[in-house]
């Protein structure tokens, strides 16, 4: 019996000793970890040269095409060698966020892989007021997305009012010529030179709806034998309008303009209330396309929601492009344009006309009757 009490005792006194070393062990101090690496790859603008800039690309694989060639009258002769200025995110290495100082305007594309690929493609021009360009919430970040539905992306740099360019020229003249800019080089990148299209955020939806709207001045001013896409129209096959800026439509660009016969179909998306102002402009536009009967019009308002950047009242800010702002019924809008989309042929094989066309075409030979 004194032997069993002997025995326990002598384990209880290992046992707390294991326990006394393990407690002296975890308090001990601990090896330094060494510091994290630096991000790598980290994007960067080009440097200046004799030539005009060449625009860097904001993914990787991008191809990077500017939009007129060097000596275009389009350009500012004096400005077009000074580099682009990004704005990289604080808590996201290597994210362009925005660019600004836009002198040789580009495009930049990313295919799909043969296998997925509709030869649909959607132009983005991205927003931030004309005083900056937004390309990572309303760029980079939907090549990806479209991706996975065989839609190729093309991101748009565009020219900046902030840089002293007009917005209903320049800029808009920027979008025009990289719709025929992509239906140009439609066989080489394997894209349906019949389902090219534009979506515009904000400012950029301004942009995408002067396009839309005065694409048959743009391509009569610019149809001369030196122009080497002469004869490649500026139409866009569709337009999506995503919390748009002020179209032609707007009251202050009064009197409205005439509706081009052949408009093409347009999606549009905005909250409401909270959003007030870009919700009516985007009712404007889509009043002034009824009134034509512009057919396939389709206009998502979202009871919930503000204007990306807003204040919100927990003291953060109304994020925009693809996040699901607080998983509300409005982060999920570009399942809605998916819908559209496929509704209207463009996700079907490629070289098959879309409803899209189909209906456009019977539109204009049937034109709305005078009230």
């Amino acid at each position: 019996m004194q032997s069993k009490t002997m025995s326990s005792l002598l384990a209880l006194i290992l046992a707390m000793a294991a326990g006394a070393a393990v407690c002296a062990a975890q308090s001990a101090p601990r090896a330094a970890l060494p510091p994290l690496p630096a991000p790598l790859d980290v994007p960067h603008p080009g440097p200046e040269t004799a030539a005009p800039y060449a625009p860097q690309p904001i993914l990787p694989g991008g191809i990077v095409v500017p939009l007129y060639p060097p000596g275009s009258p389009f350009l500012d002769r004096k400005r077009v060698r000074e580099p682009e200025r990004y704005h990289l995110s604080a808590s996201s290495p290597g994210r362009i966020d925005s660019i600004v100082n836009i002198h040789n305007p580009s495009i930049e594309v990313h295919t799909v892989a043969s296998g997925l690929n509709t030869g649909a493609a959607v132009i983005l021009i991205p927003g931030g007021g004309h005083i900056t360009l937004n390309v990572g919430g309303e760029g980079a970040d939907f090549v990806p997305f479209f991706a996975n539905y065989g839609v190729n992306t093309i991101i748009l740099r565009n020219r900046l009012h902030s840089d002293g360019y007009s917005i209903g020229t320049d800029a808009t003249y920027d979008v025009q010529q990289a719709i025929r800019l992509v239906r140009a080089y439609a066989a080489q990148l394997r894209i349906d030179p019949h389902r090219i299209g534009v979506m515009g955020f904000s400012a950029g939806g301004e942009l995408a709806s002067n396009a839309a709207v005065f694409y048959e001045r743009f391509d009569k001013q610019n149809s001369g034998h030196g122009d080497a896409l002469a004869g490649i129209s500026s139409r866009p096959d569709f337009v999506a309008l995503v919390y748009p800026g002020p179209t032609p439509f707007a009251p202050e660009h009064a009197p409205a303009p005439v509706v081009p016969r052949d408009m093409p179909p347009t999606f549009l998306v905005c909250a409401g209330s909270d959003d007030q102002i870009h919700a009516m402009w985007a009712d404007q536009y889509f009043h002034a396309m009824l009134a034509s009967e512009v057919p396939n019009l389709e206009m998502h308002i979202y009871g919930n929601g503000r204007h990306p950047g807003d204040p919100l009242r927990d003291g953060t800010h109304m994020s925009g492009g693809l996040t699901d702002r607080r998983d509300t019924p409005y982060g999920t809008w570009q399942f809605r344009f998916i819908d559209w989309f496929r509704d209207l042929g463009f996700l079907q094989r490629p070289g098959i006309e879309t409803k899209a066309a189909k209906d456009v075409d019977y539109s204009a030979a049937h034109p709305a009757a005078k009230p």
